[in-house]
């Protein structure tokens, strides 16, 4: 199982936020370069980025900051946030970017997530971020009438490479990790399923864990790792099974 460290950026800096309100940010570092080099440094395999202004202004707005990412690391990158067409995911593939995240788009537009798909196989994520159990989109501005499970059947046959899923009320909160209701949605289907929202200590790492079998794939972290809450060496061995579950 894999331990994404969450790079969420807003106006350049890495930060993070509580349920998804910008206006509650705590910036964490200003050089999102050099926290991907921590990150690749301290073991890490993946790196989980996050254009947060993009998420809401429809198109990337933190594209320097994130090419500074790409730029300072071998770790593979999967990059959210903003992304609505076909010619922004080939532009940021092409740019370095391992796998591309569609939020908003595999609501609003499930057939170019799909085209997507088979235009770059593996590469392509579904990020479905609910509130209470449905979909929230435009940078989680807004809640659709879409549930969880509804929006991710529908790209079950699609070569989707994960599926992405955050419980808005629990990301950045510190609470823990809602991992019933992940494990309920990665036991419903065959995509790979990536937890996030909310991880807070090694015990809802543990708890991941040990529903792995269910068909969860990984999990991303952010404010725990940056306020030294979970320790990343700890972290990891859980995740790859080296250490007690």
């Amino acid at each position: 199982m894999n331990l994404y460290p969450a790079i969420d950026l807003k106006d350049g800096a890495c930060v993070r936020l509580v349920r998804g309100e910008m206006d509650a940010a705590t910036v964490f570092n200003q050089d999102p370069a050099e926290q991907a080099r921590i990150f690749a440094g301290q073991g890490f395999d993946w790196i989980h980025v996050v254009d947060l202004n993009g998420a809401f202004a429809g198109r990337p707005v933190n594209a320097e900051a994130v090419e500074g990412v790409l730029a300072a690391v071998d770790v593979p990158v999967q990059l959210g946030g903003g992304i609505r067409d076909l010619a922004m995911v080939e532009g940021w593939l092409e740019r370095g970017v391992r796998r591309v995240v569609l939020g908003t788009v595999a609501l609003k537009d499930p057939a170019l997530v799909k085209e997507a798909c088979r235009l770059f196989p593996g590469q392509i994520a579904v990020g479905i971020d609910a509130r209470d159990g449905f979909v929230a989109v435009e940078g989680w501005a807004e809640t659709s009438t879409v549930k969880t499970l509804d929006l991710a059947l529908k790209f079950e046959d699609s070569g989707v490479a994960a599926i992405i899923y955050t419980d808005i009320n629990r990301d950045g909160a510190m609470g823990g990790l809602n991992v019933e209701a992940t494990a309920d949605l990665a036991f419903a289907l065959t995509t790979p399923v990536i937890a996030s929202g909310g991880v807070t200590t090694l015990d809802d790492l543990r708890a991941l864990k040990r529903e792995e079998e269910a068909g969860i794939d990984g999990v991303i972290c952010g404010r725990a790792l940056y306020d030294g809450r979970i320790d990343p060496k700890t972290a990891l061995a859980i995740l790859s099974g080296k250490a007690a579950a």
